[in-house]
């Protein structure tokens, strides 16, 4: 395996580092790996601990299942990602903390310090391709032996590759784990540095959840790699809808973390008599229930990275995409007992390979179940559980680059009445032109208890009093190094250029005064999946109330039931009216002007910085129509 490794052309610091490794392990098999996660003795539990200072600290706590692996960690804080643990070390232009703007110094002694402590470990090295094995850059993983579950984490994401597989090459990115610095460098805090060069992009993760490196880390490779080659890793999830009359639309849904990516590709929920709760009213708990016969049969494309890479486009209108990972993170906090989603259970319960849990309770040689959440110190479930399930495990998924009909975007969404008025005023279903599409994307608020990540106390108290949080440029700006407008001008090209494609506004949580969970995602899919391709007419479209919404519809059919007008329009319900939608729409709007002005540079495309100037100015729909043409 060492010479194998010496065909690698590598860093001569890095080489240096694994030359003076005197325990080094290549496996050849996912099996193998495996089995180095369970610790040297097979399991049942395993320790991930390191020396601090002198202090045994132990980071991870590794379980045998009959399934898998259940991976957790002793710190609530540490089971999901803290949004504020990127800092860039290199000189590249970037909008994202330098490291040595934070912490006063630069990051190479660390670095060095980095790979010396690298040396003296038992290393697991792994090749990898970022982007997934057919469209992806042959990369590199270097992590601590007693850590292998987050190695094998990474591989199951990426897909498995061997060295004899890649041949001789030179890794386009390298990820370094060394869990310790987090506690000697970085004040207990999770850190995940980003070293850039125009041929290497190195990241160096001092944690072990696999959220901010793992996960998001090769994502920012790929934005990275991206914005120099022209073309975008989209934050979205894509399905293949099949009518029970047999016509396909392939629906590409994007959006801030917990805008409902994952659940674009799960299948509609029903009640134990077989009808579908479409929303219950926060101040009457009325339920409002609708019947459907046979619904659409669903084929996953991609889950939450999605490429859209310049070799896969046909220059016909519309976008072709397919998926930047082998395998899927998925998040199981909405799993709260047996039955809830059948066959994603099954593919948990009884997989054709072990797989690996994260804030999963897990019993040793006992099954390790989705909907058994770790408990966090305050007693209440973690609401960040993960599964990771390879894409060959689950059923009906597709593996060919597809072609998207219709591009939907979600949004948290809180309750909104008379008597406490929020933001939380989006219809079920808003058809938008391109560029207030692109807006959306541009902002991609988050708001309405998001799940996946730590947030800090700014943006939780923002929150709190009915606020939003911006995570920014098509949602992937938290995971990107380089700039907003750089980011921005891309996105905007790639909107426009996909000129056969319709935009759609999806709320989540919330209409109004009705909790809708993501039923109303769910119906919109259906609804946009039997209309098929074909174009809406200007007399089935009416604009909304705030501009910002674009049109909606006159009405909403499916399977011959209409859909209650007033979530379509949640003005007109009676728990919200139109002074409260109003005030309302003056908390998003005064939001969206705050954040694009950021946006207005000489780089900035001239077509975005007239989007943005009819935003700014209170412009109609009709000026942003004059702008972009409603594209179907």
């Amino acid at each position: 395996m060492r010479r194998k490794l010496a065909s690698i052309v590598l860093p001569a610091e890095v080489r240096v580092a694994l030359d003076a490794c005197t325990n080094l392990v290549v496996p050849t098999s996912r099996a193998d790996l495996y089995r180095l996660a369970l610790g040297p003795d097979g399991g049942p539990r395993f320790s991930v601990d390191y020396d601090v200072d002198g202090v045994a600290v132990t980071e991870a706590d590794v379980v045998r299942c009959t399934n898998g692996i259940a991976v957790n960690y002793p710190e609530d804080y540490m089971r999901r990602r803290d949004p504020d643990c990127m800092r860039i070390a290199d000189d590249l232009p970037t909008d994202k903390p330098r490291y040595r703007d934070v912490f006063g110094a630069e990051f190479a002694p660390v670095k060095t310090q980095t790979l010396d402590w690298l040396s003296g470990q038992d290393l697991v090295v792994v090749p990898f391709k970022a982007g997934g094995l057919t469209h992806g850059y042959p990369s590199l993983a270097i992590c601590p032996a007693n850590a292998a579950f987050f190695a094998l984490t990474l591989v199951d994401l990426q897909g498995w590759v061997t060295l004899d597989e890649l041949g001789p090459f030179t890794p386009r990115s390298i990820l370094y784990v060394a869990p310790p610095f987090r506690h000697t460098h970085f004040g207990g805090r999770q850190a995940v540095v980003h070293d850039r060069s125009t041929t290497l992009h190195e990241v160096f993760a001092y944690n072990l959840y696999p959220g901010p490196s793992a996960k998001k880390g090769v994502f920012s490779v790929l934005l990275d790699i991206g914005e120099q080659e022209g073309w975008v890793t989209a934050h979205a999830s894509a399905v293949r809808v099949t009518t029970p009359y047999e016509n396909e639309t392939v629906v590409m849904h994007e959006g801030a973390s917990g805008g409902g990516k994952s659940e674009m590709c799960q299948e509609i929920r029903r009640q134990e008599d077989g009808r579908i709760l479409l929303g219950t009213n926060v101040v009457t708990d009325e339920p409002y229930v609708i019947t459907l016969g046979e619904t659409s049969v669903l084929a996953p494309v991609t889950d939450d990275m999605t490429l859209c890479h310049t070799d896969l486009q046909r220059g016909d209108g519309k976008l072709v995409v397919v998926d930047a990972e082998d395998g899927w993170f998925v998040r199981v906090d909405n799993l709260t007992e047996y039955g809830e989603d059948v066959h994603f259970e099954r593919a948990c319960i009884h997989p054709a390979e072990p797989l690996v849990f994260f804030n999963i309770h897990g019993v040793p040689d006992a099954t390790a179940l989705p909907w058994e959440h770790t408990l966090d110190s305050t007693g209440k479930p973690c609401p960040n559980p993960r599964v990771v399930v390879p894409r060959r495990l689950l059923r009906n998924v597709v593996n060919e680059p597809e072609t998207v009909d219709v591009r939907t975007f979600g949004v948290r969404m809180p309750a909104c009445t008379r008597t406490k008025p929020t933001y939380g005023i989006m219809g079920m279903t808003h058809i938008v032109p391109p560029s207030l599409a692109w807006l959306w994307r541009l902002i991609a608020p988050r708001g309405d208890k998001n799940p996946s990540i730590g947030e800090s106390k700014a943006a939780t108290d923002r929150l709190a009093h009915g606020g939003m949080v911006s995570e920014g440029v098509g949602s992937y700006w938290p995971f990107a190094t380089g700039t907003k407008v750089a980011a921005a001008n891309l996105l905007l090209r790639q909107l426009v250029e996909a000129s056969r494609t319709r935009y759609v506004l999806i709320p989540n949580q919330h209409i109004g005064a009705y909790k809708v969970g993501f039923a109303a995602e769910w119906l919109t899919r259906e609804y946009l999946a039997r209309r098929g391709s074909g174009r809406i007419r200007a007399e089935r479209l009416t604009p909304a109330r705030c501009p910002l919404f674009g049109y909606t519809l006159t009405e909403m059919k499916i399977d011959g039931q209409l859909i209650r007008p007033t979530f379509l329009r949640p003005e007109q319900q009676s728990q919200v009216g139109f002074e409260a939608y109003d005030a309302g729409a003056t908390i998003l709007t005064d939001f969206f002007k705050s954040e694009l002005a950021q946006f207005l540079t000489d780089d900035l495309d001239p077509l975005g910085r007239q989007i943005i100037q009819v935003c700014l100015r209170d412009g109609s729909i009709d000026d942003y129509l004059a702008l972009t043409p409603l594209t179907s």
